[in-house]
């Protein structure tokens, strides 16, 4: 009788408790991540109180619903309602927050597939995960979604979210299918109109808004991109008007306004990630731009007078002036970032942490030892080749530039050979150039005419027995006075032996080398070659691929603060006047010239193997583990990278060939085909006509190009990133700006290098000011956030519900971690002499994980900072 009372119940719809199943809603509040906007919190529970609440409501996967209007789409269950939005209070330090959610159980929606959501709140918030629970026939059921989602009336169409799962187009579920192609679509935009913060539209741009002819033409900068003159990669359009003096050029926001730089809401910083940033942004360079901070410097502002008086900056610190400025900047932040800068700034000094360079041995960065080894494992190892011939030649239009040929003979070298003549050195492979003679010459006239003064450098380097650099020789240039076509004027400098004016002019002469290549680490290895090449691939990458498509859940958490970061370095770094300008010797001609070097860039050639292979660092060998062989053993760089490189292959290999079995699935896939051709033709658009570009037809050739976007925007970029503070934050090792020539005999210069050597040598380098402000930004830059993300990490354990690509990343996790082991054990190896060196620092820019903060390790998963 129980029995039948309980099915005449539930026939008639009154048993309620089991026609529902929950949905547990995690999110964030709007005024957990932004302390000092309180009223959005007071509106939205007001909003509720009046019956304006966020809904959702389910999409089937298997049941649809048909009409003239809309097509064929899944069918729409009812709406639910988030409970309790009023009474589940949020703590003041950042958390989450999870509700249910109630759903009726409808038989026509069978399997969910979607959602929509709706929020008729006054203000956004940031939904990180949907799973349903116990659905009849179906267990649990999970989104990951992560992104901002803002009140409905913002939106032209309804917010989306998919399940978990994976599909290619040909394989989507026909109910799924429209609402897919409907979301690229917004996503893509209209190609017009001012962006404003709620949008979420992926689109490309030139860089025209470095330049600001608005408020002085010595602010203009010409147009990246677009041009055979200046090519560049796209960058996200913001939609802002022109400038008004220029309408090539896009209006800047004002720099008290750069944080509202438009970048798609969902690519912007994390909130930890922001308060990090910005706490040690505030900290670092609030403490050198005030402008009471020259009254503090000694009879000498401009100048460090002595070594010692550098290490202070390290060792003691100086106070802070107080003033109205540091007070207004207190004032205007929000209150986590308050608390940072209290407890990192509360006694008022300004100190920068030890850079690793120094800390166990102040002098041992000026040995030549040192200044080679680097070269192989400091902060851009990617720059040293090998000599093929000699002397050296140069690619420069000899009609144009007229005679480059080095005056550097074999008598500069030949005694330091071990007995070899030069011609059995460069056939034993012992011989290499750190080469920054051809890139610079077009421009060292203009840059020679402002107050930095460069050479052109070759560096020529000896391979030892125990598989160590010498320096050999550094040959100076500068343009001939009479003009480019008569060719250069060149002085060739040899080592000599410290505490001699001979040693003094050899420690100038490796300075002024140090200089050109930290120019060319920030603007080409660093900026150029991750920062701005990847931004294409990730505005391709949301306009054409579905988060249900596989290369999208592959590639997408390489893509993590890309732009973001990006966005930031155009308002306040890479910009004209910007810091990059005040701190690197290029000043304002900085950009132009990555333009320049980017007219070379090759995405095949950015596969490691082939990379070192072009630079003659390695030979090709299919009897090697990595199908190379290097020509020098023990280069930290590249043994590591060879691993990770590996490893990443070997992962994308694995998960591309669970999706794509045959290649006839690579060419049937009409996302990826419109994807990759976007990627060529509009992101990487000065360069499409390009022979070079892997046509997308087969498997190797996607597994091949998404190993290189990886490696980019991951190892790449971290082993040319965190190595900065550690070796560059002593600007001595590192100098960025040189201001003055070598010292000629008979000048009052040349008496100073002969009396004071220290103080000659600190007068040429960067300045002190500008040493202040350069360590401040790379103290930054070389931070790993405290939510950071590494290379075999994700942020979510459900990121995918198939389970063969969950094994498969448990697989290249396992294979990290076995190479993290191997990296301790190498720099634990005496015979290594490269990987720690005279001033013991292990090699570690290549070790995958990493705590948060300054530690000279971690491979995060993307160009993030």
């Amino acid at each position: 009788m129980d029995m039948l009372h309980k099915i005449s119940k539930a026939i008639n719809g009154e048993d309620r408790e089991n026609r529902t199943f929950r949905g547990r809603v995690v999110l964030m509040k709007k005024n957990v991540l932004d302390f000092n906007d309180l009223n959005a919190s007071i509106l939205d529970r007001v909003h509720e109180l009046f019956g304006k609440k966020v809904s959702l409501q389910l999409i089937s996967s298997v049941n649809s619903q048909s009409s003239a209007v809309n097509g064929l789409r899944g069918k729409l269950g009812k709406p639910a309602y988030l409970e309790d939005w009023i009474t589940t209070v949020t703590p003041l330090a950042a958390g989450e927050s999870a509700f249910d959610c109630m759903f009726d159980w409808e038989e026509d929606i069978g399997l969910p597939g979607a959602f929509l959501i709706r929020n008729f709140h006054h203000s956004e918030f940031y939904l990180k995960t949907l799973t349903l629970e116990n659905v009849p026939g179906h267990g649990n059921i999970h989104f990951d979604c992560n992104s901002w989602v803002y009140p409905a009336e913002k939106y032209k169409t309804d917010r989306i979210f998919f399940t978990n799962q994976t599909y290619l187009p040909s394989e989507t579920p026909a109910t799924l299918l429209q609402y897919r192609e409907e979301e690229l679509v917004n996503l893509r935009g209209n190609g017009s109109g001012k962006l404003e913060e709620w949008d979420r539209v992926y689109d490309y741009a030139f860089y025209n808004d470095l330049g600001e002819p608005d408020r002085d033409l010595k602010y203009a900068r010409p147009v990246l991109g677009g041009s055979s003159e200046y090519p560049y990669p796209r960058r996200g359009r913001t939609g802002r008007p022109p400038a008004k003096t220029d309408a090539k050029s896009e209006s800047r926001l004002p720099l008290i306004m750069s944080l509202n730089i438009y970048v798609p809401r969902d690519e912007q910083f994390g909130h930890l990630k922001l308060s990090d940033f910005l706490a040690y942004a505030l900290k670092s360079i609030a403490q050198v731009l005030l402008p009471e901070f020259e009254a503090l410097a000694d009879s000498t502002p401009t100048e460090f007078d002595t070594f010692e008086d550098l290490l202070q900056l390290y060792e003691g610190g100086v106070k802070l002036p107080e003033g109205p400025l540091l007070d207004n900047v207190k004032e205007k932040i929000p209150f986590e970032l308050l608390k940072e800068l209290i407890r990192t700034d509360g006694e008022g000094y300004a100190r920068f942490p030890m850079p690793k360079v120094i800390k166990e041995d102040k002098s041992a960065w000026r040995t030549d030892e040192e200044f080679a080894r680097e070269m192989l494992a400091g902060v851009n190892p990617v720059n040293i080749s090998l000599l093929k011939e000699f002397p050296p030649t140069s690619t420069l239009d000899p009609k144009i530039y007229g005679d480059h040929s080095s005056s550097i003979t074999r008598y500069h070298i030949e005694n330091s050979l071990d007995g070899l003549t030069v011609h059995q050195a460069i056939h034993a492979k012992r011989l290499f150039i750190l080469n920054h003679h051809d890139m610079l010459i077009p421009y060292m006239r203009r840059i020679n005419a402002t107050s930095t003064k460069i050479y052109a450098t070759r560096t020529i380097l000896y391979l030892k027995e125990d598989g160590t650099l010498k320096p050999l020789v550094i040959e100076l240039s500068l343009p001939h006075p009479e003009g480019d076509h008569y060719g250069v004027i060149s002085k060739v400098y040899t080592p000599a032996e410290d505490g001699t004016v001979e040693g003094t002019i050899w420690q100038l002469a490796k300075a002024y080398v140090a200089v050109n290549d930290s120019g060319v680490h920030q603007l080409i290895s660093h900026w150029l070659n991750t920062h701005a090449v990847i931004e294409p691939f990730v505005i391709a990458t949301n306009r054409q691929l579905s988060v249900l498509h596989p290369i999208h859940k592959l590639l997408h958490p390489h893509f993590r603060d890309t732009m973001s970061i990006n966005a930031f370095g155009r308002q306040i770094l890479i910009n004209g006047g910007g810091i990059l300008e005040q701190t690197v010797f290029p000043g304002p001609y900085a950009m132009e010239m990555s333009s320049l070097v980017y007219k070379s860039w090759n995405f095949t050639e950015q596969a490691l193997p082939v990379e070192l292979m072009k630079r003659g660092m390695a030979t090709e060998d299919s009897s090697s583990r990595h199908g190379v062989r290097l020509v020098i053993e023990d280069y930290p760089y590249a043994v590591d990278g060879l691993e990770i490189w590996s490893a990443i292959k070997t992962w994308v290999e694995d998960y591309c060939n669970i999706y794509y079995k045959t290649d006839d699935v690579v060419q049937n896939d009409n996302e990826l085909q419109l994807w990759w051709k976007e990627v060529r033709e509009q992101g990487h658009g000065d360069k499409k006509n390009e022979p070079w570009w892997p046509k997308m037809q087969t498997r190797k050739e996607l597994i091949d190009s998404c190993t290189i976007i990886i490696w980019i925007a991951s190892a790449l970029h971290a082993a040319v990133n965190f190595g900065q503070f550690p070796y560059a934050g002593y600007m001595p090792n590192r100098p960025t700006i040189s201001r003055r020539l070598m010292p000629e005999p008979g000048t009052p210069e040349f008496e100073e290098l002969k009396s004071d050597p220290d103080r000659a040598y600190l007068k040429t380098i960067t300045a002190q000011l500008q040493t202040l402000l350069g360590i401040s930004l790379i103290e930054i830059l070389s931070r790993h956030s405290s939510d950071e993300i590494y290379l075999g990490q994700r942020d979510n354990a459900e990121w995918t519900k198939d389970a063969e690509p969950l094994k498969a990343f448990e697989k290249f996790g396992n294979k990290l971690r076995k190479i993290e082991e191997k990296i301790t054990e190498m720099n634990n190896d005496m015979k290594l002499k490269n990987r720690v060196g005279t001033v013991e620092v292990p090699y570690t820019l290549l070790y995958p994980t990493s705590e948060g903060g300054l530690t000279g390790k971690g491979i995060p998963n993307s160009v993030s900072i």
